[in-house]
């Protein structure tokens, strides 16, 4: 099975009122170079991916709807894949 791809497959997972409310804190959902910072392996992903799930508080997207479980799963296929772009 192919490596995920932020270009294709995460990127339009995220809508525009996901990125213009998290641009502001300086989380660029829409940049693979923020999302896929290898820095601290891959901080920035696991940041937005444990906001996505809830584990971290507040849930993103604010006051939902939450992503399906299919979406959570291919996002952390994408970081288990190396964060491709």
């Amino acid at each position: 099975m192919a490596a995920v791809s932020f270009a294709t497959q995460i990127l339009p997972l995220f809508t525009a009122g996901d990125i213009a409310c998290m641009t502001p804190h300086g989380v660029t959902l829409n940049s693979y170079a923020y999302m896929s910072d290898a820095t601290d392996g891959h901080a920035n992903a696991q940041a937005v991916y444990d906001a996505l799930t809830g584990t971290t508080k507040p849930r993103m997207p604010l006051h939902g709807p939450y992503w399906p479980q299919t979406q959570l799963d291919l996002f952390a296929k994408w970081m288990s894949d190396g964060c491709q772009p």
